[in-house]
């Protein structure tokens, strides 16, 4: 069982932290700062270090010297993001902005740990692996036979499932929203399957016209329509022995859906035009990003073609539920595009990195594509903007659950030495923070504290009905 150090000044976080990782089969020990780490601890024993930037005394970077070669990851706020830099450069193995949410903590002790791993053992650490690899091919090592880079806790449910359900033939139906890389997990399905000699076609319903649709899939005979000057085979025979994928399946018409389910239900097509019929040995997997039993519901799509395709239904998080793996994505294409214009010195700056995590990216992987291959163009400096790959987050706009964790930016402000007994949430926190704090500064302070603005402390305040206490502080205007 991996062990694992926290060196945090404040309670109600170190405490939370710990019952976190424990939670999740680590063993933890904790320190409210460097000297108290020396004089309790023998830092190089521990696999993994999680230390606080600012600390009481010695700041958190001390501990890269002190661990003689053991990991440290350094949690800092928005405000030290800048130090968070000079701190790799000193030697530490990442940085984790606050506020951050459980599963992006979770995640950046699991990769470091598994690199570590894979260093002691004599090999290639994987982030180098996977940032080459990303250049070549744009995969991730660590799950290269599937092909998808990520390692939330999602993604990786969603590749253990993956594993399991290849090897059949049954149907799939794969769920997200458009640009979340449907495609991909069709691949891999195929890839994993017993049918991958066997050619895959993908065909996307949405992009073909309507009339064309039936012809394009199941073929036709010579004069079947006008224009039909020979007979053609379609898509799904041509998929014979293979894997047939039909993306955005929900666009498909009743037509054409009635076709369809004949060839799930007695393994056989016929040719527009034509009266007899042929088998075909195919396996279908299609994807969606529409809500299929609810048209079915609406008679938009058929109900009994609806239960033939939900035999597995897998379901791909969107990315902005995906915690670090955003990040990661985008350090893939970065390398990716960066070879394309022979440009090695490229990376995204301190700015980009935390907007990137932080945007919600409604146009999912697609768009962050999209935005960093923009980028990589316009750039003319070895650092990318978060100007530049146009995204603009405010503090203030965060989402709750990315305000768990989230501690003082500077000093030692909370002197509480309450443990709290259940998991710590945004409002926990919150409340804690504010009714201890509030007596003694100012709004502005609060909210500088919090890292968030003064409207958005308002908002909370009245959410969580704290109301706010004039009296010990000076009135602001």
């Amino acid at each position: 069982m991996p062990h694992i150090l926290i060196v945090e000044d404040e309670t109600i976080i170190r405490s939370a932290l710990r019952r976190l990782l424990e939670r999740n089969q680590y063993q933890v020990s904790e320190a409210g700062s460097v000297q108290e780490a020396q004089e309790r601890f023998t830092i190089p024993s521990f696999d993994l270090i999680i230390s606080d930037l600012r600390l009481p005394g010695a700041p958190g970077t001390e501990l890269i010297k002190l661990a003689q070669g053991t990991p440290v990851l350094i949690m800092t706020s928005y405000a030290s993001l800048r130090s968070a830099v000079d701190s790799m450069k000193m030697g530490a193995v990442d940085y984790i902005a606050k506020p951050f949410d459980h599963d992006e903590m979770l995640q950046a002790a699991a990769r470091i740990l598994r690199d570590r791993q894979t260093v002691q053992a004599g090999g290639e650490a994987v982030a180098g692996k996977a940032a080459n690899g990303a250049a070549k091919s744009g995969t991730d090592n660590s799950n290269g036979e599937i092909g998808i880079i990520g390692s939330c806790p999602p993604m990786q449910d969603l590749y253990g499932k993956i594993r399991k359900v290849a090897p059949t033939d049954s149907n799939v139906l794969i769920q997200g929203e458009s640009g979340t890389g449907k495609e991909l997990v069709a691949r891999a399905l195929h890839n994993l399957s017993k049918r991958a000699k066997a050619p895959m076609i993908s065909v996307n319903c949405a992009a073909i016209p309507e009339s064309l649709i039936e012809s394009e899939l199941f073929g036709h005979e010579k004069g079947a329509f006008t224009g039909a000057s020979a007979g053609r085979a379609g898509l799904v025979e041509a998929a014979d022995g293979g894997t047939l994928f039909l993306d955005e399946i929900g666009e498909l018409p009743l037509e054409a859906q009635a076709r369809l389910l004949r060839v799930l239900q007695e393994g056989e097509i016929r040719r527009v035009g034509s009266v007899q019929s042929q088998k075909v040995d195919v396996r279908l997997i299609a994807a969606t990003h529409r809500d299929l039993k609810s048209l079915a519901k609406i008679g938009q799509f058929r109900e009994d073609l609806y239960y033939r395709l939900h035999v597995i239904a897998l379901k791909l998080p969107a990315l902005r539920e995906r915690g670090a793996d955003v990040n990661e994505i985008a350090n893939a294409f970065l390398a990716r595009q960066s070879a394309r214009i022979n440009r090695t010195d490229l990376k995204f700056a301190a700015d980009a990195e935390q907007a990137i995590r932080h945007y919600s990216w409604p146009g999912n992987v697609r768009e962050l594509e999209n935005a960093v291959e923009r980028a990589v163009i316009l750039c003319e400096s070895p650092e990318i903007s978060a100007e530049l790959l146009g995204i603009d987050i405010e503090l203030g706009d965060l989402e709750d659950d990315e305000f768990i964790g989230l501690a003082p930016q500077q000093g030692n402000a909370s002197n509480s030495n309450h443990e709290p007994t259940e998991d710590l949430s945004l409002e926990d926190y919150f409340q804690h923070f504010v009714l201890e704090h509030q007596d003694h500064m100012t709004e502005t302070e609060l909210a500088r504290k919090l890292g968030v603005s003064r409207k958005c402390l308002w908002e909370r305040r009245q959410r969580l009905g704290i109301p706010r206490r004039k009296t010990g502080v000076t009135s602001e205007s």
